[in-house]
């Protein structure tokens, strides 16, 4: 459990090592504190609108991740 709560620093350098390691197609902030992602090329974007639900949606997509690798994984 969190003691702190999120921050847009935090929310932004997920989603920066979560595109560069293409797990997402598309991560931008926008200068009005939200954030537009998008998982893969031809799924629908979302728009996030706090840092608190932004990290509920990047703990989403991480666990989505590790249950990928552990089902290919030998």
């Amino acid at each position: 459990m969190r003691t702190n709560p999120a921050t847009p620093a935090e929310v932004d350098t997920w989603l920066t090592v979560l595109h560069k390691h293409g797990h997402l197609h598309r991560a931008e902030s926008s200068p009005d504190g939200t954030w537009t992602v998008q998982r893969r090329r031809h799924s629908h974007p979302w728009t996030l609108h706090h840092p608190v639900l932004a990290m509920d949606w990047i703990e989403e997509v991480v666990r989505d991740v590790h249950q990928h690798d552990a089902e290919t994984s030998p």
